[in-house]
């Protein structure tokens, strides 16, 4: 059997032995953990202070931040006071409908007469649109408010105005060349870029308005602990950029909501397994709580999270929180059924590469574009490139989601193509486009060229960023328990991840769907120090299966509970064959990598995934080529012959 692994890049920094000591000598960490922060930017003792404990900074005044903050607040005190009905204008992700519930919530309790509307994703798409406009306008209203949309949408905003209706635009989106005349614009990609309130999710920006609203009020003390949770609830399940306010904010928000006020999130919690307050972390909402909100909004009817988030009844709430884990399980056959139907239409193309075009494009009929998105994501992680994958509407229009790699930025990329979209919009992770389809072979072109322009051959790998280096002996439960000193974590603030070098792979095996489960062993690499087991899960590795004997991994540390006791788990994120044990030649004008991964078993390999296995004594071979099936070959024939012949050359100098 063929031996094979991921083919990936892997981005570890140079360690800053002095400045880690130093640190872990000012806050008590050790220098593993300081040397995590060093990454993110934290390298100087004050700096380090400030992160420790973000609530003794003092934070900037939303007001100055804010130009438009003031006006807001004058339109919403005197709707209120004057009973003018005002109507949210949300969107249909998690982001989106938090942001509507919190203003529901906030602008009921304040007094006002306030309504809400999404539009459909399946019908009309993203945004504010005329239609909504004209609707609110039809049933009274005096006052939109757009949360998490609206910064692009000019002709909506016009129209309002024509009505005499007045709008206020609260998102969070990268701002278009042309903005909407509004009466006001809240939206932190408009303020200076040093502004703690810069990383602000759509729901970030409603809770700063309906606090600020509710303070000049003199209600802020009602309502700060119940809108702080549903800001993190949608921070994290946005996931937002976990620096600035938001993690401030969100470390406050994560101890409320083991406790929560909110009837829709005590039923959610319940719902998804989380029971406790130690569970309440920023991965347990963006892998428990937010796809079941983002379930929703993705194929079913938001209205579902906004009363779930809103009810006083518990009834209710409850019942909204078992339909969200039902279309969540419907969710996830979707994302499983369109990405193996993305994943073969790609391997059998003849005319899709993606590493030639540098961008993956791939549309077919019949999948569900609102899980699409999510299928984007993981065929980057894949295939290591940007994704836009697409499928066809009613109206033979072609409608997509992006997700991209650190070094491409998906919303100038759709910039580059907007004279073949009919809309699109997004920032530099991710993005949504429609398109007629007879443009869809220009828009493939378009967005190759845009690729060529931005990328190198090297980036088109999936990317490990990895920390720090760390023996398998060190790992125990003291330094799992020091990473909470680091969250919360999520986005420009991630969970560490450590690596280690040449560990064994003592068992491995297939579990559950797909996944690889491994117990590794470091050999001890100082005096004294004791070899120690760590079970590792790669999720959807199988295909990988069976590991080379010796790997350098990549990984997380997690923690498993089973019978009453609680062990380390390493969460294998990447792998590699050791950099020590493989050696290196030339054939032809090939660079290629040679090894024995055990002693009867030698590996060659080349920078384009193909793996050739053998045994010795044995005449077939096995080729593996990265997610292709393995073919028996016959060594004794070229071009494999000189193939092995070189690298037993190699091996034999080497040793």
């Amino acid at each position: 059997m063929g031996v094979t692994i991921p083919e990936q890049r892997w981005q570890i920094p140079t360690p800053d032995l002095k400045q880690a000591a130093l640190l872990a000598e000012v806050t008590g960490l050790s220098p593993i953990i300081t040397q995590v922060m060093i990454n993110r930017g934290i390298v100087t003792p004050e700096a380090a202070r400030a992160f420790l404990d973000p609530d003794a900074e003092l934070l900037d005044d939303p007001l100055v931040d804010f130009p438009d903050l003031t006006p807001s607040l004058d339109i919403l005190e005197k709707a209120i006071a004057r009973h003018t009905p005002i109507a949210i204008c949300g969107d249909y992700d998690a982001d989106g409908m938090t942001s509507t519930a919190l203003l529901m919530r906030a602008l009921r309790y304040l007094g006002a007469d306030v309504n809400y509307a999404i539009p459909s994703r399946m019908a009309e798409g993203y945004g504010i649109n005329e239609r909504i406009v004209e609707d609110f306008h039809a049933e009274g209203v005096g006052v939109i408010l757009t949360v998490d949309n609206g910064i692009a949408a000019v002709k909506p905003v016009a129209r309002a105005r024509e009505l005499g209706l007045q709008i206020i635009i609260t998102d969070h989106h990268d701002v278009p060349p042309i903005i909407p005349n509004a009466n006001a614009i809240l939206n932190p990609k408009l303020i200076d870029e040093t502004s703690p309130y810069r990383t602000m999710a759509g729901v970030g920006v409603a809770y700063l308005l309906a606090l600020c609203l509710a303070d000049r009020l003199g209600k802020a003390a009602d309502l700060r602990d119940s809108l702080l949770e549903l800001f993190t609830l949608g921070t994290i399940a946005d996931l937002a950029a976990l620096t600035g306010v938001n993690r401030r904010w969100v470390r406050r928000g994560l101890h409320l909501l083991a406790r929560s006020q909110i009837l829709g999130i005590q039923a959610l919690v319940q719902i998804s397994g989380l029971g406790n307050e130690k569970n309440i972390k920023p991965e347990a909402i963006g892998f428990r709580l937010g796809p079941r909100i983002n379930a929703i909004g993705r194929i079913g009817d938001p209205q579902t999270v906004i009363e779930m988030l809103t009810t006083e009844d518990e009834g209710i709430a409850l019942e909204r929180a078992m339909q969200c884990e039902q279309v969540n399980k419907q969710r996830q056959t979707l994302c499983e059924e369109i990405t193996v139907s993305a994943v073969d239409y790609y391997e059998r193309s003849e005319e899709l590469d993606a590493q030639k075009n540098r961008v993956l494009m791939i549309v077919r009929e019949g999948w569900h574009h609102g899980v699409i998105g999510i299928v984007a994501s993981r065929l980057v992680e894949r295939y290591g490139v940007p994704v836009f994958i697409g499928t066809y509407e009613d109206d033979g229009h072609i409608r997509g989601s992006a997700r991209s790699i650190p070094e491409f930025n998906v919303f100038e990329a759709l910039e580059y193509c907007k004279d073949l979209t009919i809309k699109h919009g997004g920032h530099k992770a991710a993005g949504g486009f429609s398109l007629a389809s007879e443009n869809l072979e220009a828009m493939q072109t378009r967005l190759s060229e845009f690729a060529h322009l931005s990328l190198e051959p090297e980036h088109l790998k999936p990317l490990v960023n990895v920390d720090v280096e760390v023996v398998l002996s060190d790992i125990d439960m003291d330094l799992y328990e020091e990473i909470d000193c680091l969250h919360p974590c999520g986005m420009e603030n991630p969970d560490p991840v450590f690596w280690s070098r040449n560990v064994r792979v003592l068992e491995q095996r297939l579990i559950g769907k797909n996944h690889l489960r491994l117990t590794v062993v470091q050999e001890a690499l100082a005096a004294g120090a004791m070899a120690k087991k760590f079970v590792a899960i790669a999720w959807r590795w199988g295909e990988y299966y069976p590991m080379p004997k010796n790997i350098d991994i990549a990984y997380r540390l997690r923690t498993n509970e089973w019978q009453g006791e609680v062990s380390l788990q390493l969460e294998i994120i990447g792998v590699r064959l050791p950099q020590e044990s493989s050696l290196g030649f030339v054939l032809g004008d090939r660079q290629y990598r040679c090894m024995m991964v055990s002693p009867v078993l030698l590996q060659v390999s080349n920078d384009r995934g193909e793996v050739l296995s053998l045994e010795k004594g044995h005449r077939l071979g096995v080729m593996s080529r990265l997610f292709k099936p393995p073919q028996e070959v016959d060594v004794t024939q070229p071009p494999y012959y000189d193939l092995v012949k070189a690298a037993v050359a190699c091996l034999k100098v080497g040793s």
